[in-house]
Order: C-alpha cells, then sequence, then structure tokens
C-alpha cells in the first residue's frame, strides 16, 4: 500500500515547506523508493497563471502545460517524481470540481456541503497520485497553520489519515523557533501555539520539524517534545541555511529523519542512502576556482523568487564550469533611464534577459541587449527575452527603425513579433497561451546543437507571442541564425548570431529542467561563455 506523508507549516508564511518537502522526496529516492510530490494551496485562484510574480513568484511550468506554484520547481529540482496537473490543487480547481459536479447533478440533489463533498474532493486528489508502483506521496498544505482558507485541507488530511491507518500515514509540521537577540534565548511558545492548532482540528504530528537561525538546545527539544506530544528525537533541527538551499537534506540526515521515516512507515524496501553525487555537487559549490558576474536585466529584479527557476540554473551552470555566478539583479527600466547602469553592464561577463508580460520595462531590455552585442558580451535571452533580441536586431541591423511585437504596439509597420496565428480568435484570459513541452529541431553546427549535442530536443513554453515567420529570411539574410523550429518549420524557437562569442536566445524555458547535478546544457554552456569573456577580458 502507498505511504503518505503531508507537510504543514505554523507561525509564519515562508518558511521553506517545499523545499523541506523535496528534501524528503529527494532523500527517500536515494534510499530506492519511488516518490510522488504533490502541493495543496488555499487560494482561490485556479491556478497561479494570472497572478502577479510580486504576489506569487514565478509561475512554475510543467510538462503538461499545467502553470504551478514554484514549490514544484524545487520538487523537480530535487527529485525525479513526474509531475502533472494533479501535482498542484487549489482552492478554486477544488472548488470548480465540486461546482460542476453539483450543476450535473452527480450529489442526486443533496445540500452540498464543505464536509463531505468539497473533503472527500481533496482527498481524492490525493488518491489520484497513490497509483500503482509508488511507495510514497508526499502532500504539502500552503499557508500557515491558523489561516481560515487552509481549514478544509486540514480537514481533508485528517480524514485521510483516519481511513488509511497511521501505519500508513505520517504528519510533519514546520515551524519557527524564533531567537530573541535582547533575551539571549530561542522561544519554542510559538511553536507550541502552532502545535496546539493544529491538534485541535485533530491532527497530532508525528515530527516537528524546527527552523531556526540559532541551534536548538537539548532542553528546548524536550521542551517542544513535552508540550506537543511527540518523542524527542521526533523534534527535528532545521538551521537556516549559512551557504545553500541544497544544504537542507544533509541537516534532515544529520537528524536522521529519513531513517526514521522508513521505520515509521514500515517502508522495508527501503535501501542505504547514497548522496555522493550531492556531496560532489556542495563540495563544487563551497569550492569554485573562478567566479563570473551575469547581469539578470529582468521587469522584476527586485524580487527574488520571481526569477527563482533562472538564478537556481545559473547556480548548476557555474558548478558545471567550476565557478562562482555572482548574479546582478537588474530593473530592466533602469537600462533606459540611467546612465550607470547601462556603463555597469558593460563591465559584466554575461547577460541575460528572462521572460515577462506586458510593456514596462521592454525598452530597457532592448537597450541590454544592444550592449551584450555590440560589446560581445555572452548573451542569453529567454522567453520575452528572445523578443527582445529580435526586435533590436531588426532596428539596429535591419534598419526597421519601428520595428515592434504587436504585444506592446498593435498595427506597427513592423511586427517582428506577433499573436501566433491560430490564437488571434481566442479572447479568454489564459486560453492564448502555449504551454508545456514542445518538440523544437536544432540546427546541424549551431551552438545550441552543441550544447545539447543533439538535434531533437522538447523544452516547456508559456507565451502568446512569437517571431514573425515572415521575416525569417530578412532576419537569415543579415546574419541572424535560426538555430531551432518547430517541426514543420514555421515557428521560430532559437536564434543565435554566429559572429558573436556567444548570443543565444530562445522562446521556451530551459531553466525548467535544470538540476543541481544536472545542469542544463543552455546555461552550462553560457557559463562557459561568460568564463571565456572574464578570461579574456583579464587577458587584456
Amino acid at each position: 500500500m502507498t505511504k503518505h506523508i503531508f507537510v504543514t507549516g505554523g507561525v509564519v508564511s515562508s518558511l521553506g515547506k517545499g523545499l523541506t518537502s523535496a528534501s524528503i522526496g529527494m532523500l527517500l529516492e536515494n534510499r530506492g523508493l519511488s516518490v510522488r510530490m504533490q502541493k495543496l494551496d488555499p487560494y482561490i485562484n485556479v491556478d497561479p497563471g494570472t497572478m502577479s510574480p510580486y504576489q506569487h513568484g514565478e509561475v512554475y511550468v510543467l510538462n503538461d502545460g499545467s502553470e504551478t506554484d514554484l514549490d514544484l520547481g524545487h520538487y523537480e529540482r530535487f527529485t525525479h517524481s513526474p509531475l502533472s496537473s494533479d501535482s498542484n490543487w487549489t482552492t478554486g480547481r477544488i472548488y470548480t470540481k465540486v461546482i460542476e459536479k453539483e450543476r450535473r447533478g452527480a450529489y442526486l440533489g443533496k445540500t452540498v456541503q464543505v464536509i463531505p463533498h468539497v473533503t472527500d474532493e481533496i482527498k481524492g486528489c490525493i488518491k489520484r497520485l497513490a497509483t500503482e508502483g509508488v511507495d510514497v506521496v508526499i502532500t504539502e498544505i500552503g499557508g500557515t497553520i491558523g489561516d481560515i482558507e487552509s481549514l478544509p485541507f486540514l480537514e481533508a488530511i485528517r480524514q485521510f489519515g483516519q481511513e488509511v491507518g497511521k501505519e500508513n500515514c505520517i504528519y510533519i509540521h514546520l515551524t519557527l523557533v524564533p531567537y530573541l537577540k535582547a533575551a539571549g534565548e530561542l522561544k519554542t511558545k510559538p511553536t507550541q501555539h502552532s502545535v496546539g492548532q493544529l491538534r485541535q482540528i485533530g491532527i497530532q504530528p508525528d515530527f516537528i520539524i524546527c527552523r531556526s537561525e540559532r541551534h536548538l538546545d537539548r532542553s528546548d527539544c524536550e521542551k517542544i517534545a513535552l508540550f506537543c506530544n511527540v518523542p524527542s528525537n521526533h523534534v527535528v533541527e532545521e538551521l537556516d541555511a549559512d551557504f545553500s538551499i541544497y544544504q537542507v537534506p544533509l541537516a534532515l540526515v544529520d537528524n536522521k529523519l529519513d531513517q526514521m521515516i522508513v521505520e515509521r512507515l514500515g517502508l522495508t524496501n527501503a535501501r542505504a542512502l547514497d548522496l555522493t553525487d550531492w556531496h560532489n555537487f556542495l563540495n563544487a559549490l563551497r569550492n569554485p576556482k573562478k567566479e563570473v558576474t551575469i547581469a539578470v536585466v529582468g521587469k522584476y529584479a527586485e524580487h527574488k523568487d520571481a526569477y527563482k527557476s533562472i538564478y537556481e540554473a545559473l547556480v548548476h551552470g557555474g558548478v558545471a564550469n567550476e565557478a562562482s555566478v555572482r548574479i546582478l539583479r537588474i530593473l530592466s527600466e533602469n537600462v533606459s533611464d540611467r546612465e550607470e547602469t547601462r556603463a555597469l553592464l558593460e563591465t559584466v561577463d554575461g547577460i541575460l534577459l528572462p521572460g515577462g508580460f506586458g510593456e514596462r520595462g521592454v525598452e530597457g531590455k532592448i537597450d541590454a541587449v544592444r550592449i551584450a552585442r555590440e560589446r560581445n558580451i555572452p548573451f542569453f535571452g529567454i522567453c520575452l527575452g528572445m523578443q527582445c533580441a529580435v526586435i533590436e536586431y531588426a532596428r539596429n541591423v535591419l534598419g526597421f527603425s519601428d520595428a515592434n511585437s504587436t504585444e506592446f504596439e498593435p498595427g506597427i509597420q513592423h511586427p517582428v513579433i506577433c499573436l501566433m496565428e491560430e490564437q488571434r480568435d481566442i479572447a479568454e484570459m489564459g486560453a492564448t497561451m502555449r504551454l508545456g513541452s514542445q518538440p523544437t529541431e536544432l540546427l546541424v553546427g549551431s551552438r545550441s546543437a552543441s550544447a545539447y549535442g543533439c538535434l531533437d530536443i522538447n523544452e516547456r513554453h508559456r507565451h502568446r507571442y512569437e517571431f514573425n515567420y515572415s521575416y525569417r529570411d530578412r532576419f537569415i539574410d543579415a546574419g541572424m541564425t535560426i538555430a531551432g523550429s518547430s517541426r514543420n518549420g514555421k515557428l521560430v524557437e532559437i536564434v543565435e548570431l554566429d559572429d558573436h562569442p556567444w548570443f543565444v536566445a530562445v522562446q521556451f524555458h530551459p531553466e525548467f529542467k535544470s538540476k543541481p547535478t544536472v545542469p542544463h546544457p543552455l546555461f552550462k554552456a553560457f557559463v562557459a561563455a561568460a568564463v571565456r569573456h572574464k578570461r579574456n577580458e583579464s587577458a587584456e
């Protein structure tokens, strides 16, 4: 029978439930177990697709096109668990399902209520992942204990534990143990209250993971254990990572959490833990032989989580090149408005333009492309970053001074970027996107083909606008290489400049497929180009 682990959080939000859940998944996978990951989010939005990056951080896209919570990025980076639309459910999706059933009479005229109808729908979402061959399903509950919107999810997992039995279910509660500088001590009372709230709704945590900036004394653990009704060795310390988020699994191993989970759930098919590759990655991360500075020029640069997967992919690419990547976050609006920002861009070892929507900051991105192209600075454009590269080239090389995207300037004379033809008549927000994994054929001899080591790839998309196919030949004649195209040849997926040290722009999102021990080929190649650029600059 499939075992279940539920991860909840208390005291404050943003404690790192996603990282902790992903770390547990990684440890169990390394013990030879088959793991599935899932996040249940209490917000009423159907998915994060229409939410502002300032509110929610990046939207993480899966192979099947699902727009999901950024925590699913942690799941994929840390584990090999296959993710799908069943891996992320929101209150909005749950209630949509319930209402659809009510409208078609599935409840046979009964009064539809939170209990049992909404909670049954939630339990059904959890059961979907418990398929044959799956040893463990890890379900993270978003939000914080005490939030009113979380209650149906907590009630559902309480019922779920009753139905499958204690031997098949574990509850893990992540809390904050704050350090009061004035008192010079850690305070366990917030954790006690948080667990108390959880117990009031019928859930007794099996393990309590304590986030803290200071080590917990034995007395702290014993106090938490006493008042929260758990064995003292089930109080697990999770110190703030002093170096990297990739330390988190090792902290859990130090506290023997993986071993205790295996024993508590009776996972007799688990093997000994082998973290050789993970240790090698962390050792390389700690001991780089060189350093490069890469500017990420984005519309949401001041919000760290807006480009979370890009930052992590740069770290992975750095380790693959024995380099530390210093990321310079630059607000794209400042490139157009401030001379000092443009001057700063001329000093970096690489420039990366991430995706985004809307007109704000686009001219600054286009200016950043021109700096990279004219100053021979390695350049990597992603999604909107590719579109900005095309617009810049059209204006300053092809001579179309008014070139633009119809997203920003409808009716323009030279719409080098335009809405995809097949989507022109679709008006509903969220229905005009090209989403999920799509095949791309690479050009023989291109930089991209060299990086991938093959000519057929699949990458994830999230965009509405495309390179205008009618301009393809004019770009090629002017020196831009179409290095990747859709299988029917009508959609341009990658552009490159051969007369530049490294200039690659892609319509898809390669950052979503990068892992610590398996860096994405394009990020690895981009950082390698930045290393060469720095070496050449130093030699001069």
